[in-house]
């Protein structure tokens, strides 16, 4: 009975997938009309226009929306391998493909002793309840690889650390999976395979690390977690705007930089906990490693000048892989994130222009997912530390009398 209800079990899975990414699809290409903004103009107009650049062998050095590492171009190019499909089309076929290749990662790490099919589940439920925006954006590819990643590494500590450099040169978030590796395999290979890729685009490229300016100069974004300062502060006569800036819908005004270089400090700081983690940490499990990677990644995205929504993907992947494991102690951070992909949806794309006008169904959206990416940070943080770093220890002490040898009454 158990073989045949565990097949039954991927037949649903595998359905629910198929119905979903379906209609993801549906929506993408326009033959279902999905509510808001259209999500398919940045890979229709942007992608497209950094595509007919790098063709030239060069990055838009000169547009300040280009704002990612170099192995970035990798993935506005991809729909060049589906030259009989127009550019968009073959750029949401390929994310399908990604899509397609987290989900066998997944099923295929809860095949081994100690595993679930949980995280396959979250990653079915999850994606589809972001909404079209994951088929719009290169994020969900980047994601396949940090999946990959993370499951190789107990082992294949080489390939995860070359995983992990190609997909910061993809991303950079990625490099955040370094720091839940022991092994010191793992990082030479990633710094081997780091300084070759990029140096490799740096040579054969100009203009490879531009981005590292146009990121620099970024304000607060509309959805990011400070941003609800100034979301509160226009209803009290806070005199900024809200303008398309850098690629994105940022606040620009009186005292958004100071928001800003606060955000910048919040992240630094929560990269010194991280630090200080590793190097206190002395119980390490199987599932370590992937505790360590999601935690870091939501400590990431909340602290953040930007949380867009394609920031979700990366969650609920790292989130995937801790429930892999049976014994991941990121149970409910991950499910705050599942609760926090509906949330997302509903302020991007689908009530957007609420948010932007800083009304109250926009503030109390973004304070709810805002509220859930920070629940699930300080959840995941104090169940990785309680995990893994030893408490004081208990100094000896010669035991005294007891209650009731003490309260004995002499005979």
């Amino acid at each position: 009975m158990e073989p045949t209800a565990a097949r039954g079990s991927l037949a649903g899975l595998l359905g629910i997938w198929g119905v979903t990414r379906a209609a993801l699809l549906l929506c993408v290409l326009k033959v279902v009309v999905f509510p808001g903004p259209d999500v398919t103009s940045d890979v229709s107009v942007i992608y497209r226009g950094w595509y007919d650049v790098l063709v030239t062998g060069t990055f838009p050095q000169d547009d300040v929306t280009w704002q990612y590492p170099p192995a970035a171009a990798l993935a506005v190019l991809s729909p060049a391998v589906l030259p009989f499909l127009e550019y968009a089309t073959a750029f949401f076929v390929l994310a399908l493909v990604a899509d397609a290749a987290a989900l066998a990662l997944l099923l295929r790490g809860a095949r081994r002793t100690g595993r679930s099919r949980r995280g396959a589940w979250l990653w079915v439920a999850g994606v589809p309840l972001l909404g079209p925006t994951v088929y719009a954006r290169y994020d969900v590819m980047v994601t396949a690889v940090a999946v990959a990643a993370l499951l190789a590494a107990g082992r294949h500590p080489r390939l995860a650390g070359a995983l992990m450099a190609f997909g910061a040169l993809l991303k950079v978030w990625p490099a955040l999976l370094l720091l839940a590796v022991r092994r010191r395999v793992a990082w030479v290979s990633a710094a081997v395979t780091g300084v070759v890729v990029a140096g490799l685009f740096a040579v054969l490229m100009p203009g490879a690390f531009a981005f590292l300016g146009f990121q620099r100069d970024r304000g607060t974004e509309v959805e990011s977690l400070g941003s609800l300062v100034f979301h509160v502060a226009r209803h009290h006569g806070w005199d900024g705007e809200v303008l398309l800036n850098y690629g994105s819908v940022e606040f620009l005004g009186p005292y958004v930089s100071w928001v800003s270089t606060g955000a910048l400090f919040l992240t630094g700081a929560a990269l010194a906990w991280l630090v200080l983690w590793r190097l206190l940490a002395t119980r390490f499990a199987p599932y370590t490693a992937a505790d360590a990677a999601f935690t870091a990644v939501l400590l990431f995205t909340v602290t953040s000048r930007v949380i867009s929504p394609q920031y979700m993907v990366w969650l609920v992947g790292t989130a995937a892989v801790c429930l892999c494991f049976r014994e991941s102690r990121m149970g409910r951070p991950a499910a705050l994130v599942l609760a926090a992909c509906p949330v997302t949806m509903l302020e991007f794309p689908v009530w957007f222009g609420h948010v932007v006008a800083s009304d109250a169904l926009g503030v109390t959206l973004l304070a709810v997912r805002n509220g859930l990416l920070v629940t699930a940070s300080l959840l995941a943080a104090c169940a990785l530390w309680r995990a893994t770093v030893p408490g004081r220890r208990e100094v000896p002490s010669t035991p005294g009398p007891s209650w009731a040898e003490r309260t004995r009454v002499p005979s």
